[in-house]
């Protein structure tokens, strides 16, 4: 196990020390659970009376918090992305699947594998496919015709990818994750739907990372994308001729109808639902379990259902809470009234 003094630690996050710099720290651990030897962190001050009580050698904490420390501590402009380098230096990532093909993986003679490819047990992969340099797939995938994956790509078991969609580098597609599959469209006549041909693909750019169970849907002509850096969480729907924009989270749950528009930097809370065909600008945050029915401009922060302005959404809800109050006042007014007449 490597043992860093936390001196060391420190110029490898543009951190300052406080305290004592020679302290050793031989790993990393949440500030409730940290043993003797280990560095912890503290980003939000509501988890300050746990620096009296952890076990931890040392602290990460944001250089604007002004506390009494009681053990050594390393400061920085980012809590959460500091600690995370640390705790990559302690917990390497593993190598998930070797290269090299598993006997029952069934590949097309057309499809193109690039160098050090992982392709697992009882994998398919289809007609003129092309996989990138050091991409793994684990066990289970199907990846049907025409289909395109950068490098460095994971996919882990039982992802779909159906035909001629392409995939960019660095992507992580989790458990289960559907990709391009059929748009909802049907077209009504005489009391029966009748489908409409799904003839799109779906893009996604580089740095992407798709959560387990996620479904998203193929354009119906021309393209569903998912732009650089998007990250979305379990059990996302995003549907036909949907873009994402760069940088743009998304929790779990949420549901994007079709033809919508995501900017870059938008921050979307859980179980979230848009309508089809609108505009969401950038930097929006959109609040859990919000109904989004209209385009939101730049950098608007948005709550409730229907999705308001939050500061509007919170008087309404003040006023929600008043009404039991205000009912017995106007039953009370009434019978006034009553009298008087």
């Amino acid at each position: 196990m490597p043992e860093f003094t936390l001196k060391e630690l420190a110029s490898k996050v543009k951190g300052h020390i406080v305290g004592d710099s020679a302290t050793r720290i031989h790993g990393a651990a949440k500030i409730d659970s940290a043993a003797e030897g280990e560095l912890t962190f503290l980003a939000n001050p509501k988890y300050k009376p746990f620096l009296d009580q952890t076990r931890a050698s040392a602290v990460i904490i944001d250089q604007k918090m002004e506390y009494d420390l009681p053990l050594p501590a390393i400061r920085v402009d980012d809590v959460y992305f500091r600690f995370l380098q640390i705790f990559l230096i302690f917990n390497p990532p593993k190598e998930i699947l070797e290269p090299g093909i598993h006997p029952t993986a069934v590949i097309h003679p057309s499809a193109e594998l690039g160098k050090k490819v992982a392709i697992g047990a009882h994998v398919t992969i289809g007609e003129n496919c092309r996989i990138g340099d050091g991409t793994r797939i684990l066990h289970g995938c199907v990846i049907m015709n025409n289909v395109e994956i950068g490098k460095n790509g994971l996919l882990y078991p039982l992802v779909s990818i159906r035909e001629n969609c392409q995939i960019g580098d660095r992507v992580i597609l989790h458990n289960g994750a559907v990709i391009g599959s059929d748009g909802f469209g049907f077209a009504p006549y005489e009391g029966t739907f009748h489908k409409i041909p799904q003839i799109g693909r779906v893009l996604i750019e580089d740095e992407v990372e798709i959560g387990a169970n996620c479904t998203i849907d193929r354009a119906t002509m021309g393209e569903t994308v998912i732009k650089k850096g998007v990250k979305l969480d379990n059990l996302v729907h995003i549907a036909h001729n949907v873009e994402v924009g760069e940088w743009t989270v998304m929790a779990a749950q949420s549901g994007i109808s079709g033809s919508t528009k995501i900017g870059h930097h938008v921050m979307v809370g859980g179980q979230v639902g848009m309508v089809g065909h609108i505009t969401i600008g950038n930097y929006v945050q959109i609040g859990a379990q919000s109904g989004v029915p209209k385009n939101v401009p730049d950098k608007e922060i948005i709550f409730g259902y229907p999705a308001r302005p939050i500061m509007r959404t919170k008087r309404i809800e003040a006023v929600i809470n008043q009404l039991p109050e205000l009912l017995k006042r106007i039953q009370k007014l009434e019978k006034e009234i009553e009298q008087l007449k």
